[in-house]
């Protein structure tokens, strides 16, 4: 249903992107059977929650991935009998995206996984193979030699997503000491390096590599693949950013620790830049783009990430490129916009976010519950952290007023 919001059809001409699923969507909410217990079911559920999703309803969007993780589960969908190896294959791969999607609408919500781990499951064939499948045939053509796993490498990476989640959970909940945050943070560091250094030299985020797969049609999950990975990445190292410049309350005894908190920030800088670069590219090269909802939230918590380089940087030279990929971000989340009823949300929670900022520096970054909605809850509106008595506010550190000030004047948003 999200190709009509970017169709050029004259028969869209009149109608906003925006509203132009609405009528498909009752249409496909109207044809749904869910006595129908089929792969085509699941796969309506999924398109409704997506559509749900993208109007900003989480609610809606929860309770149709539900059922259609619930569907899976009683076809044991990956298991069930086929009839060729496309129809297996097929199955295969809308139970681990329905698994890649679980992690991340339960986590919003703040509700149990419906699917288990399970390592009884093939991972997805790659891609390009894959494409060349007929309902006859029962090998794919080898089109290449080169990889295509880009499906199977976010199955991957999406384990680690679930385990950097429950993560942050426990360091809000539990408080931890250095000690044992350094021991988590440095298990799942090297997880993540683990899957970077294991990828085949073809799958690496190079631009070679990009144009390749951008050429044969694989460029938008070339750059899902490298989104999701540079997002993790900004995800388990963000709570460092509070703690890494002179001006905040956290002050670690030991020199050996300041210094491993600042390495981790800067790990955290250099994933949220990566993951700017590869929006930029992306919107840069035919047929490459990633105008999908969860771009709008992933640019959003880089966004904050320059923020802070604003707020506390003081090479020059780096508060300058913050300040470029922060109007940057903002002008790609405005043309989401156009598109997107639920990146207005986005927008305002990036507002949320510069109030927080604005008005007690000292603790905009800590990672508390406030901050831990924040990334993960990306369906939801944010308020305003109630900081209490502590309001030292940024004032205009290096122009960070000016820069914040110029966004929201940006279409008329002001």
């Amino acid at each position: 249903m999200g190709k009509f919001r970017f169709s050029t059809d004259p028969v869209f001409a009149d109608v906003d992107p925006r509203e132009r699923v609405h009528g498909y969507l009752r249409a496909a909410e109207a044809s749904l059977n869910l006595r129908h217990v089929s792969l085509t079911t699941i796969q309506v559920c999924v398109l409704i929650g997506a559509a749900t999703t993208a109007d900003g309803d989480g609610e809606s969007e929860n309770i149709y991935y539900g059922v259609a993780c619930r569907m899976a589960q009683l076809l044991d969908l990956p298991n069930r009998p086929a009839t060729s190896l496309l129809e297996r294959e097929v199955n295969i791969r809308v139970w681990w995206s329905l698994c890649m999607i679980d992690v991340w609408s339960s986590t919003a919500v703040k509700l149990p996984k419906l699917l288990p781990a399970r390592s009884d499951i093939p991972l997805p064939m790659d891609d390009l193979p894959f494409l060349s499948l007929s309902r006859a045939g029962s090998h794919a053509a080898p089109l290449s030699a080169q990889s295509s796993q880009h499906l199977s490498q976010m199955v991957r990476l999406n384990r680690i997503l679930l385990d950097v989640n429950d993560f942050n959970q426990r360091c809000v909940a539990d408080n931890p000491d250095w000690d044992s945050l350094e021991r988590g943070v440095e298990a799942l560091s090297a997880r993540m390096e683990g899957w970077l250094a294991a990828l085949p030299q073809n799958m690496r985020d190079t631009p070679e590599n990009f144009a390749w797969f951008a050429a044969r049609g694989l460029g938008r999950t070339f750059a899902a693949v490298y989104l999701g990975y540079y997002h993790f990445g900004q995800l388990l190292y963000y709570q460092f950013l509070y703690g890494a410049a002179a001006t905040t309350a956290i002050n670690p005894t030991a020199s050996a620790s300041v210094a491993r908190r600042d390495s981790y920030a800067k790990r955290c800088k250099e994933h949220a830049a990566r993951l700017c670069d590869m929006v930029y590219r992306a919107q840069t090269t035919a047929n490459a783009d990633v105008r999908y909802t969860m771009a709008a939230h992933v640019l959003v918590i880089a966004s904050t990430v320059q923020i802070h380089t604003l707020l506390f940087s003081g090479d020059e030279a780096d508060i300058s490129l913050a300040r470029r990929r922060l109007e940057r971000n903002f002008e790609q989340l405005l043309q989401l916009r156009c598109y997107w009823p639920t990146v207005d949300r986005a927008i305002s929670r990036l507002r949320a976010f510069h109030e927080t900022a604005r008005t007690s520096i000292d603790t905009s970054f800590v990672l508390d519950r406030w901050m831990l909605r924040f990334l993960v809850e990306f369906a939801e509106p944010m308020e305003e952290k109630d900081v209490g008595t502590d309001r030292r506010g940024s004032g205009d550190r290096d122009g960070y007023g000016d820069a914040m000030e110029s966004l929201w004047t940006m279409e008329g948003l002001r």
